[in-house]
């Protein structure tokens, strides 16, 4: 059945102003559905021609009010033809909503948001990381304390969006949340994955406010731990289990350059035996899931061997390794009982990898 549209201009007689000049009101039939609302327009009912629908005569003033309808008009249509392509069918009372700013289908930048983080999640085990997506969720809570902070509102529509917004959102998270530059990027670079996700969506955005900020990182020189202080902390030993435990998952970062997570999920079948006849770690990272290929020295096989008769209590895993946050807090009491001034992390340990700084030039000897 072919679809019937319409839409007449005419006025609401019963309304008129002190100057004499009444509404113009216009109304949308599709299939026999109306809807009625005001243009915003007004003219002498004198000069209303009720058949055409247009104001009469050739004057200025009739001459751009009839240019007015003509591009309502234009604009109805438009949405008509958008609205049929896309859902097949329309409803008069969407094209209202629409023509008036209020769409229905078009949500506001923290749905937005909210939208994207729950289809990152799905992602999780597969792509991508739970740690990854916690960030965005972290993210949008920084956005929102943004938008409160910042704007007094909760929310904002997407078009408003600009490049002031964008140089306003990284200087509250430098000034406002302590962050350093490379942090306040890193922020900023899942800001413009969302805003990408919105274009990618079907949002009809004119122009990009991404297209004229500077992403920048500043070198950062790592604090990496001597041969002296890693020895000072292998050799010590500690009054309690838990800090031997932390002190063995340190060390073995240390000459693995694993990861916290890494370590965290190692397994027996992680740990093959290679070419050159020596036990390797072969895994993937859990960040990137690019493939990790490390020979155990002495002291790392030294620990597993350690905790062999464990391995049952930690879910076959081969290491005791406890949360990343009190990895780090046991760290920090370790650091003050060996009188080591330098703070101490698994991130600082995973970059330290030994096999990584000695394979040009001692390794060959511990491999002889």
């Amino acid at each position: 059945m072919k679809s019937t549209f319409r839409t007449l201009f005419y006025l609401r007689k019963d309304r008129v102003n002190a100057q004499g000049l009444v509404p113009i009101m216009v109304r949308i039939t599709i299939n026999k559905q109306m809807v009625q609302f005001s243009s915003k327009l007004e003219v002498d009912p004198n000069l209303w021609d009720t058949k055409l629908g247009r104001a009469i005569g050739r004057t200025s003033d009739a001459t751009n009010l009839n240019r007015l309808l003509d591009n309502l008009r234009s604009k109805i249509d438009q949405l008509y033809n958008r609205e049929l392509d896309t859902k097949g069918y329309v409803l008069p009372e969407t094209i209202k909503e629409k023509l008036q700013g209020n769409d229905p289908d078009r949500k506001t930048f923290m749905e937005y948001f909210s939208l994207h983080n729950e289809q990152y999640n799905l992602r999780i085990g597969s792509r991508t990381s739970s740690k990854t997506a916690q960030r965005y969720e972290l993210t949008k809570n920084r956005m929102s304390e943004f938008l409160r902070i910042k704007y007094n509102i909760e929310d904002i529509i997407v078009q408003e969006i600009d490049y002031m917004f964008l140089e306003n959102f990284y200087a509250y998270l430098c000034n406002h949340c302590g962050c350093s530059n490379n942090t306040a990027m890193k922020f900023m670079q899942r800001f413009r994955t969302v805003f990408n996700f919105i274009i990618n969506t079907g949002y009809d955005m004119k122009v990009d406010p991404f297209a004229n900020f500077r992403f920048h990182t500043q070198k950062v020189n790592r604090e990496i731990l001597s041969k002296e202080d890693i020895d000072k902390i292998y050799q010590k030993k500690f009054s309690t289990e838990r800090l031997n435990q932390v002190r063995d998952i340190f060390i073995f970062q240390c000459y693995t350059g694993l990861a916290y997570i890494d370590v965290y999920n190692l397994t027996e079948d992680e740990i093959r035996l290679a070419y050159d006849e020596r036990l390797w770690i072969m895994t993937e990272r859990e960040k990137t899931k690019e493939p990790v290929n490390v020979p155990l020295l002495d002291i790392p096989l030294a620990i597993l061997e350690k905790y062999k008769d464990k391995r049952d209590e930690n879910n076959g895993k081969l290491l005791p390794v406890s949360t990343n946050q009190k990895m780090n807090e046991y760290l920090k009491e370790i650091a003050i009982i060996c009188g080591i001034k330098q703070k101490l992390s698994t991130h600082i340990a995973r970059h330290m990898n030994f096999y990584s700084r000695l394979k040009t030039s001692k390794l060959q000897e511990l491999f002889s």
